[in-house]
Parts: structure tokens; sequence; C-alpha cells
């Protein structure tokens, strides 16, 4: 009796040579050292000074004189806010700077987002493409430059207070915040707009209703640009605002530099209390700066 041996097919993935397994590249890459140096440096520089106001702002009196910017308070004292509330009258001065605030952000995203649609829907004109150029060309003009007849205009048409100062940030903020809106805008297909055109809508119905809302995430990053300029300025209001009343939160802490040179608690809870509000706008929001200036970037 004979048996015989069954012919197997070679299989193809027992005799094709061997391949190395491809290791993860993530698993490959070395540390950046350097980077991360940098970085580390980098939140150092930020976190110190930020420990220095929070550990000053909570001394005493006689601990604050000393000047020791790295000791902890002991005892913890709560004298420093109390002070500074009283001096700058803080419900006001907050007041002044959120209304300017709000009108600046509002302003600067309508009035910037409008122009940058004028612009990049008539861009065939020579009218509107040389009034981008002309926009652009405004970036390089700063502030200081312009500073003695802005305070004069604003004098004579008695815009010298908070409101003037609102309309000044939109107006030299218009360059930068058009450009951004151009580029964003640039990434919408015009057949989106003729499809409601085809159904009977206007430019403005067109605008309002489906390219203001897809301006969404550069709208985003247009506000909180605005919001950090000019909650923190000090330059502007102080040149612009006359009366004294009407003055800002960083124009009023600027006492701190002279009548209370020694009181530090006082000074370093002041400036505490007025960066609070820009430090948690910008923990909750930070995301959509870099959603927005991305989505601008690729599409």
């Amino acid at each position: 009796m004979s048996t015989t041996t069954p012919h197997l097919a070679p299989s193809p993935a027992t005799d094709a040579p061997a391949r190395p397994r491809r290791r993860s590249r993530i698993g490959r890459e070395r540390p950046q050292w350097g980077a991360t140096v940098i970085l580390l440096v980098c939140s150092l520089a930020v976190l110190i000074p930020l420990l220095v106001t929070i550990t000053m702002s909570l001394k005493s009196d006689a601990q604050a004189v000393e000047g020791e910017a790295f000791a902890l308070p002991d005892p913890f004292s709560l004298t420093g806010f109390v002070q500074a509330w009283e001096l700058t009258n803080f419900p006001r001065s907050l007041a002044m700077s959120a209304f300017v605030t709000v009108i600046a952000v509002t302003g600067e995203i309508i009035v910037s987002s409008l122009a940058a649609y004028a612009i990049i829907r008539n861009w065939d004109r020579r009218l509107f493409r040389w009034s981008f150029f002309y926009l652009l060309a405004a970036m390089f003009i700063p502030f200081p430059v312009v500073a003695l007849p802005q305070v004069q205009l604003t004098g004579i048409v008695g815009l010298d207070n908070p409101l003037g100062v609102a309309l000044l940030h939109i107006v030299f903020a218009l360059a930068f915040n058009t450009m951004l809106f151009t580029a964003f805008l640039r990434s919408i297909p015009l057949s989106l707009e003729e499809s409601m055109r085809v159904d009977g809508a206007t430019t403005w119905q067109v605008f309002w209703r489906l390219i203001f809302p897809m301006l969404g995430p550069m709208a985003a990053t247009v506000g909180i640009f605005a919001f950090l300029g000019s909650w923190n300025d000090f330059m502007m209001p102080s040149l612009i605002t006359s009366d004294p009343t009407l003055q800002t939160l960083p124009v009023l802490q600027n006492m701190f530099q002279s009548q209370f040179n020694n009181s530090y608690n006082i000074a370093f809870a002041s400036y505490l209390m007025a960066m609070a509000p820009a430090i948690i706008v910008y923990l909750f929001t930070q995301r959509w700066v870099i959603s927005g200036l991305t989505q601008g970037a690729v599409k």
C-alpha cells in the first residue's frame, strides 16, 4: 500500500520574503530637547511674574515694604485688594473698560467683515482692489505717529471720551482684520451665493444669512484679538479721554507708579484685578484663535 503525499500549493504568505515590520514613526521620534528647553523657558517667563503678582497682592503693608518678591505672604492679607478697589473706583473704571471693549469688539467684527466681503466680491474692479492695498499700507503706520492729529480731531468733534476711544480702535484695526476676513472669504465658493440669488435674495440677505454665519471661526479670532487689544490698551485712552472720571482701568493704574510706589501689595492687587477678565476670556476662547486661523489658511 502506497501513500501519496498531497501536493500543497505554495502559500504566497509563506514564500514571500519576510518583510521587516514597519515600526511606528511616533515611537522612533527622538525627543526634541532644544524645543522643550525653549518652551520651558517661555513658560517660566510667564509663570514667575504671575506667581510674584499673586503673592505680592496677598501680603500686608509691612511685608510689601520689605520688597521680597518670592517670599510667601505670612499672614495672608486682602487689604491690598480692598485699597485698590477704593483707589481706582473699580466698578466705574471696570464699566468704562467694558464699554470700550464691547463697542470695539462688535464694531471690528461687523465693519471688517463687511469691508472684506465688498472687496473680495468686487476684486475685478480697480477701486475695491486698490482699496485693499490702501488698507494693507495703513498697517505700517503706528498710532504714535498720528497721535497728535487724532487728539485734536477727537476734541473738535466731541469724541474725547470712551466712545471716541472705541471708534479709534475700530479704525486702527480695520486693516489687519480686513486682511484676515479677506483670506477666509476666498475659501467660500461663489456657487453658494448664486443658489441664494437664484431664489431672489439680495446682497444684504446673502451676507447676513449665509456669509456672516460661515465667518464664525474667523470672527471669533478677530474678536479675541480685539478684546485683548482694547482691554489692555493704555496709550489711546490716556491721550484721547479728557475727563479723568471716564478713564479705563489700565490708565488709572498708572497712579501706582508714583503716588504709591512703596505699596506693592496695592499695586499688584490692582494689576491682578485688571488682568483677571482678560485671562478668563483667553482661557475659554483661545482654542478658537488657532481654529479660525487654521481654517482660513487651509481651505
